[in-house]
């Protein structure tokens, strides 16, 4: 058997449902699915069940122990050559598997004729480790997600809010597999131990550990998967604010992986807190002129007025003009205006969330020089 799915699942029956049946239509049948039931309180084996006889299925339930741990313990049982780590919150289009193996094939045929390309030959000069190992996708909304869904989808996919740096065209730093959508020969996953202990930011991290090992992960442009990710702005945020957090841990694990790119959320949250104190200040002193002109207590010249007024547009336009440029490419990107309309408050919730996240990690990490279980040992790392 080419390949095996490996799907952690944590209280999301529904959802498991949905990714089964998407995996009953792809067009290349070559794969096992493992589903690994982390400890739930709401299984998901009688959807299992539905799937038994027309899917190559394995369910396993064990206790709790996170994402990662449970990706771990079922790639321990795969049979297949290819490990294909999804999240359960993923449909696929029916030509998903069908793409993945194009590329894979493409790729080994180029690597045994000695015709690699450019990036791959000069990434991987002068080491035995080489061949390829190791793949990523990216994601999308389906037309079917609801429009909260699709904003999300835009704030944690577009260049503007991140950089592109989740599979774009256009991005500000290389580009590493996430667990949403990430492959990896069998072998090579069980070499590195598989994903570590990290609560949050894990596939990351195992993304790093794949590069220092002397591979060379891939994406895929067209192994692109539906991703539902969050249904509301209060769960997005506590989902955004660990990824901040889990970016100073990263760093810590591997020196040099914190780039520009991912500090702007902390520059741009520190903007946004910038800019509404420059507002309160003009509206504060715009305020104060007119009581004082109401009072008689100096001449009517408005200079309270005309600075205040200032400091809130100064305050207000920035925060308005990037509303504006988000509401503008999401409305057009999703053909839809109401869509546009809440990328700006999903833009500003991803952005700040993992602005807030870093920031305390930085506060923990670096400063009071916790390290990571003792700084999140209440959140983290029951």
């Amino acid at each position: 058997m080419k390949y095996s799915f490996i799907v952690p699942v944590f209280n999301r029956p529904d959802e498991v449902d949905e990714l089964l049946e998407s995996l009953t239509h792809q067009t290349l049948q070559d794969f096992e699915v493992i589903i690994v039931e982390d400890g739930s309180q709401k299984p998901c084996k009688d959807v299992c069940d539905k799937y038994a006889d027309i899917l190559s299925l394995h369910y396993y339930a064990k206790d709790n122990s996170g994402p990662g741990q449970s990706r771990n313990y079922g790639a321990e049982r795969a049979n297949g050559e290819w490990l294909i780590i999804l999240d359960s919150d993923v449909v696929l289009p029916e030509g998903y598997l069908a793409a993945v193996n194009q590329e894979i094939e493409n790729l080994e045929l180029g690597i045994e004729n000695c015709d690699m390309s450019q990036d791959i030959h000069t990434a991987n000069k002068g080491n035995h480790n080489s061949q390829f190992t190791a793949f990523g996708g990216p994601d999308a909304a389906h037309p079917s997600f609801t429009p909260v869904q699709k904003a999300i989808s835009y704030s944690m996919t577009s260049f503007f809010t991140t950089g592109g740096i989740r599979g774009g065209k256009a991005k500000l730093d290389k580009f590493y597999p996430r667990s949403f959508n990430m492959g990896i020969r069998r072998d090579v996953y069980l070499e590195l131990g598989g994903f570590s202990k990290m609560r949050f930011g894990e596939d990351i991290d195992f993304s790093y550990r794949i590069v220092e090992a002397g591979y060379m992960p891939r994406l895929f442009p067209d192994a692109w998967v539906w991703h539902k990710r969050r249904t509301d702005f209060r769960k997005f945020f506590r989902q955004v604010y660990n990824s901040g957090i889990a970016r100073i841990n990263l760093e810590k694990r591997h020196p040099g992986t914190l780039k520009l790119v991912h500090l702007l959320p902390m520059v741009f949250t520190l903007g946004v807190i910038g800019c509404l104190l420059l507002f309160a200040l003009g509206a504060g002193l715009y305020i104060e002129g007119e009581w004082l002109d109401a009072n008689g207590l100096r001449p009517t010249d408005n200079m309270h007025q005309g600075v205040g007024f200032v400091f809130c547009v100064l305050g207000l336009l920035p925060l308005l003009l990037y509303s504006a440029l988000i509401f503008i490419d999401s409305s057009l990107k999703n053909r839809s205006l109401r869509v546009g309309l809440l990328s700006v408050p999903a833009a500003f919730v991803q952005l700040m969330g993992y602005g807030f996240g870093f920031l305390e990690s930085w506060w923990k990490r670096c400063v009071l020089k916790q390290d990571e279980f003792q700084a999140f040992e209440k959140t983290f790392y029951k």
